[in-house]
């Protein structure tokens, strides 16, 4: 292992990737996306059909309530040790790979992709950890996450590392040295995700990377999966010496590091829709909890509610936390505990109105955070509310494309 990357808790992987597969096929979108529209799966699953895929390797979200989830879980893991031993994957030893993302808004995000060492990483408020979560994790979202990964010989990565990099010394140098790298992939992706193209960096350009690495801060998205394989590492640390846990493959999770300054890189809100809740007791818990609450704009935090088919606005002038997304949330765990119902976390502006519109439902829309504000608030305050903001909209998010054994 290069031991340049040693005090970064960041390495090259031996990374798998599919061999003389179509890969427009192969690609699919982070697990998490898509979770309140089935409709989408269900395209994906037409446009896949019987060809290698990481859709075999992964249990979309949306499938989580379904009645066969132990079945399907069991299927995953199967199709996992097949393309193992089917001859499906490739193997770059000990490499990065340098990946131009082109959005749906033609923007290209450029990304690494490596390791990142889970004894490094805490998810836990308050964390002082090198690497942290940005912000809170959702809990009950870890235990399915964990029973796909438990079994699974694979592992398959939707996270995205934060990097502060504002002078740009890590990523952005190797976009004008592309040429010298070997290409690995360049193909449109499935469901109107963009384009991608992926090189493998040279060993000199790995070393710069380490270098140019050193002294810079990290927070992780996505980390309900970085959360799961630290959740996952630390089950199987239990009744080992720190001389076996330390050798397992599982102590390291594939992520893809990306630059906060990226110029592509735009926080998008994530919503709020309820499903089985009663509007009028929504709203009063609401005003019971912001008694100075008024409907309509203003200064102070402001949330428009969506239910049959009408938008309303409600603005608290005196707000008891710094994001619009936190006065929010404490009123909906409330509500949840005190009355049932379901919360869903929701990308897209005209889905959440569409979702929230619906009888029994209710939407919520969230103003953006600005990314200026995310180190500064994770160092300063700690984590986040959960499900704060996502990096750009829902098909632009990951798609699976490597993977990395986590078993010997």
């Amino acid at each position: 292992m290069n031991k340049k990357f040693e005090k970064l808790g960041f390495y090259p992987a031996d990374i798998l990737l599919p061999k003389d597969q179509d890969m427009r096929k192969w690609a699919v979108v982070a697990c998490d996306q898509f979770t309140s529209e089935p409709e989408y799966w269900q395209a994906v699953e037409q446009t896949v059909g019987d060809a290698p895929s990481t859709l075999r390797l992964i249990l979309p979200e949306a499938n989580l309530k379904a009645p066969n989830v132990d079945e399907y879980i069991a299927d995953i893991n199967a199709s996992m040790d097949k393309y193992l031993a089917g001859g499906v994957f490739q193997v770059l030893p000990e490499s990065l790979v340098y990946i131009e993302r082109q959005q749906s808004d033609g923007r290209i995000r450029h990304g690494l992709i490596g390791m990142v060492d889970l004894d490094a990483y805490d998810f836990t408020p308050g964390s002082g950890a090198l690497i942290r979560a940005t912000e809170g994790t959702v809990l009950d979202r870890i235990p399915p996450r964990a029973r796909v990964r438990r079994n699974a010989p694979i592992e398959l990565p939707h996270v995205m590392l934060l990097i502060d990099d504002p002078e740009k010394t890590v990523i952005e140098p190797l976009t004008a040295a592309s040429g010298e790298m070997d290409k690995l992939y360049d193909f449109d992706l499935m469901q109107n995700g963009g384009h991608i193209r992926g090189y493998k960096l040279t060993d000199r350009q790995v070393n710069a990377v380490a270098d140019a690495l050193e002294g810079l801060t990290a927070v992780g998205d996505g980390n309900h999966s970085l959360a799961t394989a630290k959740a996952c590492y630390e089950e199987q640390k239990k009744g080992k010496t720190p001389q076996e846990y330390l050798a397992l493959p599982s102590r390291f999770a594939l992520v893809e590091v990306v630059n906060n300054h990226d110029d592509a890189l735009q926080f998008e809100p994530i919503h709020r829709v309820l499903f089985g809740v009663d509007h009028e007791k929504f709203m009063n818990a609401f005003r019971a909890a912001y008694p100075n609450a008024y409907e309509g704009q203003g200064n102070g935090h402001t949330i428009e509610f969506v239910w049959n088919g009408e938008s309303h606005f409600i603005t608290v002038p005196d707000p008891k936390v710094q994001l619009a997304v936190g006065t929010l949330q404490g009123v909906i765990d409330q509500y949840l505990k005190d009355n049932g119902g379901e919360v869903d976390y929701i990308h897209g502006d005209d889905v959440t109105r569409e979702l929230g519109s619906k009888p029994g439902n209710m939407g919520f829309l969230l103003p953006a955070m600005g990314k200026e504000q995310l180190f500064k608030t994770v160092m300063a305050d700690g984590v986040l509310p959960r499900k704060t903001f996502s990096m750009g909209h829902a098909q632009d998010k990951r798609y699976y494309i490597e993977a990395r054994k986590i078993v010997k």
